[in-house]
């Protein structure tokens, strides 16, 4: 495979299909602009303890995300949710215990953290291979090639394959010629995963709430918080609890939302709820390199897989990818892991014919 492949974003997305077509012979080269790999997949150490701040579960069903855990010798393990959980309806009333239904769908998280896929992805790749801090900002049409220009250097390649989301890439982005209108318009209505969430995780120096006959798990009608889980770590040596927040705080400072979580957390648990160790939160409307801020409302998974992300653009020199494109499981790992075997294949066929 003689084909040169320039593929933008650094997330599971750009990593995997750069893991994929590597193995197959292409070139590649990654270009990330932050200053570590992962994208939405994000794991805090925070007293020792990994808090996932990103992209945390996955689920039996998740078929294309598990057989790349089997093949990168990633282990799994159950979400625990052993114990009673809590209820609040009100903010006047007191959160009620529960017992959650039997036969839930079992929750898996990664053994040592959802960041082991990406570390373990980027293992594949020497420096000339995987880039940071390389910002996009233009994208130019050539005759046989496609140049791509970051914020202090340029590349050229044969095929370029953007990870990014899609209203990202449209906004943030100037195509010589210019992108085609209807791309850029259904760009713009589609949904970006985590875009809207606000994650955060507390430390512990013990599971006190498993000494209290409770699984960790809470819902609130009322928040700050609306979920909350057990994050212990695989060992049974770590302790957290991990949730996430109303996202109408994104506006407000982390003082603010620790305080009004440490006043719920005391409603929910008694004084040991509010004995943490440390506090990490994570809001995702914040990060300029995941959003594009339209001020415009979007659904969740608004246009996700969308048919027209599944065309080539730039006479075949330029394939849309990332999880928000995958017409399976779009806006979640699994999509992401879908959409790249699409984008292999893709490239592989086009191979074929050049060949």
């Amino acid at each position: 495979m003689s084909k040169t492949v320039l593929i933008i974003g650094g997330g599971l997305s750009g990593l995997y299909l750069g893991f994929k077509l590597k193995k197959l012979g292409f070139q590649i080269k990654i270009l990330e602009a932050n200053d570590r790999i992962g994208g939405r997949i994000y794991t805090k150490i925070s007293q020792q303890t990994k808090v996932e701040l990103g992209a945390t579960w996955l689920w039996r069903y998740n078929k294309q995300l598990l057989n790349l855990c089997k093949e990168l010798e990633i282990s799994l393990f159950e979400q625990n949710i052993n114990g009673d959980a809590l209820f609040e309806a009100t903010s006047a009333s007191q959160p009620q215990r529960f017992k959650l239904p039997p036969n839930q769908e079992i929750s898996y998280r990664i053994v040592g953290g959802t960041f082991t896929i990406v570390n373990k992805l980027a293992l594949s790749f020497s420096s000339e291979e995987l880039h940071l801090h390389q910002k996009v900002v233009q994208i130019i049409n050539q005759k046989k090639s496609v140049q791509v220009i970051t914020e202090d250097a340029e590349f050229t390649a044969d095929v370029v394959v953007s990870t990014i989301p899609p209203q990202l890439l449209v906004n943030t982005v100037k195509f010589i010629p210019k992108i085609n209108h209807h791309l850029k318009n259904i760009a713009n209505k589609t949904h970006t995963w985590m875009k809207d969430s606000i994650k955060f995780g507390l430390v512990y120096k013990t599971p006190f709430w498993k000494e209290k006959g409770l699984s960790g798990v809470g819902f609130s009608n009322v928040g700050p918080f609306t979920e909350i889980y057990d994050h212990t770590n695989f060992k049974n040596k770590t302790f957290a609890l991990m949730g996430f927040l109303n996202n109408n705080l994104s506006k407000e400072t982390k003082a603010y939302r620790e305080e009004k979580i440490s006043k719920q957390l005391f409603k929910f648990f008694g004084k040991e709820g509010k004995n943490y160790i440390c506090y990490e939160e994570k809001v995702w409307h914040k990060e300029p390199l995941l959003s594009f801020n339209n001020q415009q409302f979007l659904s969740p998974h608004s246009n996700n897989g969308h048919p027209i992300y599944q065309k080539k653009y730039i006479n075949n020199k330029l394939i849309i990818a990332g999880s928000e494109t995958s017409p399976s499981y779009g806006g979640y790992m699994e999509g992401a892991i879908f959409r790249g075997n699409q984008v292999v294949a893709q490239l592989v066929s086009l191979q074929e014919m050049v060949s």
